[in-house]
């Protein structure tokens, strides 16, 4: 039995109406947007027809920056042009163990690194709006009008730091974060929807920056996570630095410039795709110190190179299992997901650590971004064929600082969300009105070996002799992995509560600072969307106009006629990029066919009226 929707009267939605949602991948390297159309989830394209954005962002002086393809094409302003950020997610100085090998000039700011640029100190969080608003302007481009809501996804193994400093990123670009979900899962979702699969499955995801491993149980719709494992600081780039490495010492160079470090990596990472698919790379190029490095990796070398890499994945894999109380025996598919899997050797280690093949049907860099807009879907709102249940975990321990520096467990590891859970502690010393409470995440015993999440103070507390008080301290984790805490002291009912917002995240009002930043480019943001609105309405009229001339064009036109309207329309695909030729030029062509169009229109009435009497025809 269905249960009616009751609302407001005149705010009631309507009943076939399709709320915009999608999916992001937004990923160390490239990053996706998707969306369901007609029941089947696709990703959307560029004006380019490119389905992968660059996670690049290149910063001006005096200009918008710019996201995608056009920025990772300047090699010779790596400072300010900035790459797989997704690694400083949520990140101090400290924990970035490359900070001296990368070309950024970093600045170690309390909380989250910023990165010195042409255009001010930036944040990871601000780089990665700006990949997020590329992202929904391509998607409202392509939809047609404005997104109700995203679902966003993060890796498993994302604490709650970076999983904050990602909502805050979609807050910052504009987008309504409908749930955070956990890459594997979401590949999860794709693999499981389209193949009815059910059984266990171990999903094998190594991103840009980033591993995860993930047991899932399919079952009727039901997607249930066992146990998830890995590592946030480990990923493709590690691969491309190996290479970088083999390279310094083959060259014999000297020390680097950024320029020349960030244009050995872009060799480094072109050698490591080419040997996806060949025996051997040959890599060419030549410093701006006039040092020419020029020499073949083969693809055995590489393996060598790479082959702790590798074994370094298997770690999490074989923790993950044991977690989920599962041999590799019992496992019936394992899923490939993220560009990096697609190096052979990766492949052969994943084979022969399950003995069978992974699963291959799907694009490795698309499968997230499909799985997230299956959920995006549901969660907006809009009827789904598919009874979609999604039970993740939590992926890290979350506890409290005990007397001594010792971490007590709250929510242990792989617990399902969303997920409460409550104990009650007490007080040290006779008479102590007051507890400090210190939030930590982790599974090490001692809090120096966990990460710090927050500290709040509960007052109040009447004064008693040690250990008569009864503290009642409860977590929460919602659905996107984010925790609030809240410690109540039983006898008095006096309480204490922290919504989590990590010290690597960024506060309400550093967000609101951003947006009023993000208004000098206001005018430059709303001219590109005029521009792209018109390429998108001139790319449709020329199709309908060539689809016209190829049914009844010989027909209807003389050649002349034909000739004139088809250099119109090379007069309009040449305007693109240009606003004003392109309302000029959409304008001459609509101009040209109007006589086309009326005999068109002249000729299906005429069909219409064929072989009928004038009574036949009701008006």
């Amino acid at each position: 039995m269905a249960l009616l929707q009751i609302s407001e009267p005149g705010m009631s939605t309507a009943p076939h109406q399709h709320r915009l949602a999608v999916g992001i991948d937004l990923g160390t390297t490239n990053s996706l947007v998707a969306t369901v159309k007609s029941g089947m989830s696709v990703v959307l394209s560029d004006e380019n027809g490119h389905d992968l954005l660059p996670s690049v962002v290149r910063y001006y002086a005096d200009q918008a920056p710019q996201v995608g393809h056009a920025a990772g094409q300047t090699p010779h302003d790596a400072q300010n042009t900035i790459v797989s950020v997704k690694r400083f997610m949520g990140r101090g100085l400290q924990d970035i163990a490359d900070a001296g090998y990368l070309p950024y000039r970093f600045v170690d700011a309390p909380g989250m690194v910023q990165i010195k640029t042409i255009a001010g100190v930036k944040s990871p969080v601000e780089v990665s709006a700006e990949i997020l608003k590329s992202l929904k302007l391509r998607a409202e481009n392509s939809l047609g009008g404005e997104l109700a809501g995203a679902v966003i996804t993060v890796p498993a193994y994302f604490d709650d730091a970076q999983r904050q400093a990602t909502k805050d990123a979609a807050k910052l670009a504009g987008l309504n974060v409908l749930r955070l979900l956990n890459e594997p899962t979401a590949a999860a979702v794709a693999y499981g929807l389209d193949n009815a699969a059910e059984g266990m499955f171990a999903i094998y995801d190594l991103g840009g920056g980033t591993f995860d491993v993930s047991i899932l149980h399919l079952t009727k719709g039901v997607f249930e996570v066992l146990s998830t494992n890995g590592d946030s600081a480990l990923g493709g780039d590690d691969f491309d630095r190996r290479v970088f490495c083999w390279m310094l010492e083959q060259g014999k160079l000297p020390p680097l410039s950024p320029e020349d470090n960030s244009l050995l990596l872009t060799k480094a990472r072109e050698a490591k795709e080419w040997l996806s698919e060949h025996a051997e790379a040959r890599i060419t190029c030549v410093t701006s110190s006039g040092d020419v490095i020029d020499i073949i990796l083969t693809s055995a070398r590489f393996k060598e190179l790479t082959q702790p890499l590798v074994v370094k994945t298997l770690a999490p894999l074989k923790k993950a299992l044991r977690d989920a109380k599962l041999t590799p025996d019992e496992i019936q598919g394992i899923v490939m997901v993220g560009g990096a899997t697609r190096m052979p050797h990766i492949k052969q280690a994943v084979a022969e650590f399950f003995g069978r093949v992974p699963l291959t049907n799907f694009d490795p860099d698309k499968v997230v971004a499909l799985g997230a807009a299956i959920q995006a879907n549901v969660l907006a709102g809009n009827r789904s064929d598919n009874d979609l249940l999604l039970l993740d975990v939590v992926p890290l321990s979350l506890g409290l600082e005990m007397m001594g520096g010792l971490a007590e467990k709250i929510i242990p590891r792989n617990s399902t969300l969303p997920v409460a859970r409550a104990q009650e502690f007490t007080t040290y010393k006779d008479g102590q009105t007051a507890m400090s409470i210190h939030v930590v995440q982790g599974e090490r015993e001692l809090v120096a070996d966990c990460r710090s999440l927050a500290r709040f103070e509960l007052r109040g507390i009447p004064p008693m002799a040690a250990g008569a008080a009864r503290i009642r301290v409860t977590f929460q984790v919602d659905a996107d992995g984010l925790l609030s805490v809240s410690a109540r002291e039983q006898t008095t009912g006096v309480e204490a509560n922290i919504v989590v917002k990590p010290s690597y995240g960024l506060a309400e009002g550093q967000i609101a600072d951003m947006l009023q930043a993000a208004f000098t480019y206001a005018a430059d943001d709303k001219d590109l969307r005029v521009q792209l609105e018109l390429e998108v309405e001139a790319r449709q009229l020329i199709e309908a106009v060539n689809n016209a001339l190829q049914q009844d064009g010989e027909m209807l036109l003389s050649e002349a006629e034909r000739a004139d309207i088809k250099n119109k329309i090379a007069d309009l695909q040449s305007a693109m990029g240009d606003v004003g030729k392109l309302k000029v030029a959409t304008a001459a062509l609509n101009q040209a066919t109007e006589e086309f169009a009326t005999r068109r229109m002249d000729q299906s009435v005429q069909k219409a009226l064929t072989g009928h009497n004038l009574s036949e025809i009701q008006i």
